[in-house]
């Protein structure tokens, strides 16, 4: 126990004898099935957490160090609650650190602390795999000071402390996914309102693979910028007459009508954002009617029009997704992430797997080199570990 007597702050009153000694957390990875390269910050997405998920563990020390373990990567940093800040070199450790700043600044006392992260989230191919270490270090947290936060307190105050070390906001709903995803739901996700809605997952003969098309991602932070400068582009020429309009405010034919006044990239970008937000709704009326012949259009629709209109794939994405288009046991397949290489997903029929690992053989020879292919399913949300 750390020996700290009683701490007042402004919201809550810590006692020595409410902290535990250790506590674990883990969080799930996430994947988008529609929605994604929306509305920055306003967007509607489809969503689900897979069963790949980062556990961290916190424990106390007796001096006022902070010591971050990764047994996985062989690697250690150290830090203190006074030089607590963003260093490139910590990597990993910098999201745990959102997390310990979280609780700082609510007055709990982190100094004297050891963590240890590992997990079983792909790495760096659009999973979400550094929102799940956040969460899981921010509710191990939250057991350890037997803290009493509520769930959007926690993800708004980690999205503001995330948005100061990284200098950028992070996508909400990723957070939303991690806190209130349940097993064998979908959950609708508005980010304007934070209201997320459970969809029971109807299509229990499908399997749900992740395969990483091991494409190397080489200036997506640029081009993604420019895609979102011209979303911002499209909504003020749209919206001239009306301040603070958002793109959700306009159908297709508004885009149609204003062709002649729409720089055609803005009109494609614009394009895209619309008619994803509207599949996004049709894919919810669809999962609740068990439509697998609508879902399933709707999903390969829109991963051709994140290639053909938004721009954001790649010639080995678009491969994957057309071998699972190819097979008539899919029920959809879609990059997901960051795009410019990354990973896509395919929902396959139990019977029809095999043909469709047969199908993706050929990648190796045409583009020389193979992707990786992962099952998961659709899981809950963080959790405590039991002790």
């Amino acid at each position: 126990m750390l020996n700290i007597g009683s701490v007042h702050c402004a919201e809550y009153e810590i006692e020595a004898s409410r902290i535990s000694a250790v506590v674990a957390a883990e969080a799930p990875g996430r994947v988008h099935l529609l929605g994604e390269h929306g509305e920055p910050h306003a967007g509607l997405y489809l969503s689900a957490a897979i069963d790949k998920r980062m556990q961290v563990s916190v424990s106390s020390r007796k001096d006022s160090s902070l010591r971050f373990y990764a047994p996985d990567l062989g690697e250690r940093k150290r830090t203190t609650l006074v030089n607590l800040k963003f260093k490139r070199e910590d990597r990993w450790a910098n999201y745990i650190k959102v997390a310990i700043q979280v609780f700082g600044d609510l007055g709990y006392p982190v100094k004297g602390l050891n963590f240890t992260v590992a997990g079983n989230v792909p790495q760096q191919i659009g999973l979400a795999s550094s929102t799940a270490v956040e969460i899981a270090a921010a509710t191990a947290l939250r057991g350890f000071f037997h803290c009493n936060i509520s769930e959007i307190d926690l993800i708004n105050r980690l999205t503001e402390v995330h948005a100061a070390y990284f200098g950028k906001i992070p996508v909400v709903a990723d957070y939303l996914v991690c806190f209130y995803a349940r097993n064998d739901q979908l959950l609708l996700i508005d980010e304007t309102t934070l209201e997320v809605r459970k969809i029971k997952f109807p299509f229990t003969r499908y399997k749900f693979f992740i395969l990483d098309s091991r494409v190397p991602r080489l200036g997506v932070e640029d081009e993604l910028k420019q895609r979102w400068h011209d979303i911002k582009r499209g909504r003020d020429l749209l919206s001239h007459r009306r301040k603070e309009a958002s793109l959700r405010e306009f159908a297709p034919t508004d885009l149609l009508e204003s062709t002649g006044n729409l720089p055609e990239v803005i009109r494609r970008r614009s394009m895209h954002v619309v008619q994803e937000i509207r599949r996004v709704y049709d894919a919810e009326e669809a999962l609740m009617r068990s439509d697998v012949q609508s879902f399933s259009k709707l999903i390969f629709h829109s991963h051709e029009s994140l290639r053909d209109l938004y721009e954001v794939s790649c010639p080995e994405t678009d491969w994957l997704v057309k071998r699972a288009q190819e097979s008539e046991g899919t029920l959809g397949s879609r990059m997901t992430g960051l795009g410019f290489g990354g990973c896509v997903y395919a929902m396959i029929h139990s019977n029809a797997v095999e043909d469709y690992k047969r199908r993706l053989e050929d990648y190796e020879r045409i583009f020389g080199f193979r992707p990786v292919m992962y099952e998961v399913k659709i899981s809950t949300g963080k959790r405590l570990i039991p002790s």
